[in-house]
């Protein structure tokens, strides 16, 4: 046998890729401290913390409306399957945290979607869960977005049409034909 045969099959690691939005980061660099080069290790049972407090938190945002520890993120298996999930927990007392659709108060926690978009106050960052098989260790991948992760959908200008009856006759083409609506039994149809 050769060394490459009797070496330890590789395993996959889970990571979370999180990419960080926020409209002034140009002039205010709230991010300079992130690491956007290179993926971090992060032990599996540590927390990882994102806030302003350094002391405390692994990932800082350098700004004075960030709480000192604005969320973390805690890597877990779920019960009787081999599946590894994040938890996110909002813990600012004053900034409620949104997971898509979802507001988080202080100490509410959810389980993070393979892909969602967190935000808080400003800030918006959209997180993607690439799935691996690794129990000691997650790795974290930071990039930053030069545009908003989150916009307003702007559609153009469509008509307003009235809604169709389940008879899928249009009350507008009834009424211009000059009769009045009536009722149908759906098998006179």
């Amino acid at each position: 046998m050769t060394s490459f045969e009797e070496a330890e099959t590789e395993e996959t690691v889970t990571c979370l890729h999180l990419t960080f939005y926020h409209p002034c980061q140009d002039e205010k660099m709230m991010f300079r401290c992130l690491n956007f080069c290179k993926r971090e290790q992060v032990r599996a049972d540590e927390t990882a913390k994102f806030g302003r407090d350094s002391n405390i938190c692994h990932y800082n945002l350098l700004d004075t409306r960030v709480s000192r520890i604005q969320f973390s993120l805690q890597f877990y298996r779920k019960l009787h399957t081999s599946e590894y999930c994040f938890e996110i927990k909002n813990l600012s007392k004053k900034t409620k945290l949104t997971v898509n659709q979802t507001e988080l108060g202080y100490l509410n926690k959810t389980d993070l979607p393979w892909k969602c978009i967190i935000c808080f106050g400003d800030y918006q960052i959209l997180a993607e869960i690439q799935e691996g098989e690794s129990v000691d260790y997650f790795e974290t991948h930071l990039h930053l977005s030069e545009a908003p992760i989150l916009q307003e959908r702007s559609l153009p200008c469509l008509p307003s049409l009235p809604p169709i009856p389940e008879n899928g006759i249009s009350p507008s083409f009834s009424l211009s034909q000059g009769k009045s609506p009536t009722e149908i039994d759906e098998n006179e149809l």
